[in-house]
Formats: structure tokens, C-alpha cells, sequence
């Protein structure tokens, strides 16, 4: 193929890969004219269109208009910016298939009525601030007509959900179910009777005391060290394993006040060994549920607290303290 060789029609197609009547009409519409005209009518390419004529079949697969493809061809807008314009676009389409895909994915899994189809939708296209005033609406009412310790509400409305940008459908699927929970005015009364018995029978005032929430808080440092350890692999009778271990009696025996023994640590490792067990149960209830929801919706998976891993750790202190 030569610079100044003319190509017909016919040849045309079959090098670009293009009907022989979309090149008439991309020629009729001014996107691409023939370099010559025979004196029978028949129209003549050269190199220069056959290339311009790749270029529109390109940018027809991506779905690009006929005038934003005449603003390409004539310099007069930037290949990077048809791009930047058609990938939002995309984007914008990507989104609204998720959001369909999440609505169908709950109606054939609840069976959804008309209703509830309109609910769902909405509630999948609800923006951030709308998101927000949901939960906070949510937890309002969960807290009305008792006083919970306010730095567990703190905890309660800090642990919420957070729906990205770009969500995936299952978190989409995540966000429609957990809307609708904490929308239910069942849900709400049932919540606020759970958390308000759990806080004030039994030992629920000394644990959710003041005093007693600063302190557990005060135990982050310790318990992320462990986990981070856990995670990391160090081994539990190392010298790191055995200075967290250390360092997390310390801070349970000041909040028990118990003398440091080498029974009081074996059987804290065997609490721990307990709390492993207790920590597989998932939490029953509205508030289980509602946890298992916002982990979904944020994607990431719950932290699990290494007991045996820390068990572990207590014992070999304990072992070299006998």
C-alpha cells in the first residue's frame, strides 16, 4: 500500500473491516470523504482515509457519536479526552448494572413484592449523606427512652457502614438487606430492648461502667500487638510472645487486682482458651446480624482476636515462672 495509490470502495471494506454502506455514509455525513471521485461517481480512498476509517470503526466499538468523532478527526478534541469521556460513562453504566444485579439478587432470594422491588431500589441508589442519616436515624432511636453509656453509642455509631465509590454487587446485595434492618421499626425496639437489658442487669452496669469501658479501651495497644504478632507468625514462647504476654497480665491484673501468680496466669490461659470457643459463636440477634451486615458492606472481614495464640504466649510465662 502506497501513499499514492487510490483504493475503491470495495477494497476499502475489506481492508477496514467496514460495510460498503457505512463508508458511503460516513463519507455522506462528512466524517470521512473519499480523496477522489472517478468521472463514472465511483469513489476512490487513499491511505490517509483508509487510516481515518480504522480510526471511526474503533471508536464506533466504544461508542463514540458521530459528532464527537468529527471533533477527533479534526483536532479539534484529543483522543485522551474521548477516552476520559467514554470511560466515565462506562463507569456510570457499570454502576447502574451492579445496582440492578443487587435489586434482582434480593428479590429472587426474599421473594420481594412490587413494593418491596421500589424499596429495594431506592434504597440501593441512596447517596452517602442519605446512607448516614439512615444509621444515625437508626441508632437515635435505638438510645431514646433509656441512657446507654455513652461511650458504648460512641462505639455503636462508630461502627457503621461505609459504601464505597465503586462498590461490588454483593456489597450492594449487603447494604439493600441492611437498610431494610435498620429500617424496620420492629428491629429498632427489639435492638434498644437487648442492648438496655444487656447494660443494666447483671453485671451489665460494672461492665459497661465508665471506669470499666476507659479501661478495656486503654487494653488497644496490648491487644493490637498481639494480633499483629499472631498475624506475623511469632512464635508464642518467643521472647516477643513472652514480653506481650507480660504486658497483657499487667493489664488484666490491674483491672482484677489479682497477684501475679503462676496459677492466676495458667488459668487466664485457659480463659483465653474459652474465649476462643466463646469468640466462634456468632452474636445472635438484631445486633449480630446488623455487625455481620456493615463488615459486608465495607468489605472487609471482622478481626479475629488470637486467644490461643495469646494462651500460648500466658502458659510459656507461666512455665518458665515455675
Amino acid at each position: 500500500m502506497h501513499m499514492d495509490d487510490l483504493y475503491a470502495i470495495g477494497d476499502v471494506a475489506r481492508r477496514t473491516g467496514l460495510a460498503v454502506s457505512a463508508i458511503r455514509y460516513y463519507a455522506d455525513a462528512g466524517v470521512v470523504t473519499p480523496a477522489a471521485v472517478t468521472p463514472g461517481g465511483a469513489r476512490m480512498y487513499d491511505v490517509a482515509a483508509i487510516a481515518r476509517l480504522e480510526l471511526v470503526r474503533t471508536l464506533r466499538d466504544f461508542d463514540a457519536g458521530l459528532d464527537e468523532i468529527k471533533r477527533v478527526l479534526a483536532g479539534k478534541a484529543t483522543l485522551r479526552e474521548l477516552a476520559a469521556t467514554h470511560l466515565e460513562l462506562l463507569e456510570q453504566q457499570e454502576a447502574k448494572l451492579r445496582t440492578r444485579r443487587a435489586v434482582l439478587s434480593a428479590i429472587l432470594r426474599q421473594d420481594s413484592t412490587a413494593d418491596q422491588v421500589t424499596l429495594m431500589h431506592k434504597l440501593a441508589g441512596m447517596s452517602d449523606e442519605e446512607r448516614d442519616r439512615l444509621i444515625d436515624e437508626f441508632w437515635t432511636e435505638v438510645c431514646t427512652g433509656w441512657e446507654p453509656p455513652p461511650k458504648m453509642e460512641q462505639w455503636w455509631r462508630q461502627a457503621r457502614p461505609v459504601l464505597p465509590d465503586d462498590p461490588t454487587a454483593a456489597q450492594l446485595e449487603a447494604w439493600i438487606e441492611l437498610a431494610r434492618l435498620v429500617s424496620d421499626p420492629q428491629v429498632r425496639s427489639a435492638l434498644r430492648d437487648d442492648l438496655r437489658e444487656t447494660c443494666t442487669t447483671g453485671a451489665g452496669p460494672f461492665m459497661s461502667s465508665e471506669p470499666m469501658l476507659e479501661f478495656m479501651e486503654s487494653g488497644g495497644p496490648i491487644g493490637q500487638a498481639t494480633i499483629d504478632a499472631a498475624r506475623e507468625r511469632v512464635p508464642a514462647d518467643s521472647p516477643l510472645g513472652r514480653e506481650i504476654a507480660d504486658r497483657w497480665m499487667a493489664w488484666m491484673i490491674g483491672m482484677f487486682g489479682m497477684a501475679d501468680t503462676t496459677e492466676f496466669r495458667i488459668g487466664m490461659a485457659d480463659h483465653m482458651l474459652a474465649g476462643a470457643e466463646w469468640d466462634r459463636e456468632p452474636t445472635p440477634g438484631e445486633f449480630g446480624r446488623y455487625q455481620e451486615l456493615v463488615h459486608a458492606v465495607n468489605g472487609v472481614e471482622p478481626e479475629v482476636f488470637p486467644y490461643e495464640w495469646l494462651a500460648d504466649a500466658i502458659r510459656a510465662t507461666a512455665d518458665a515462672a515455675a
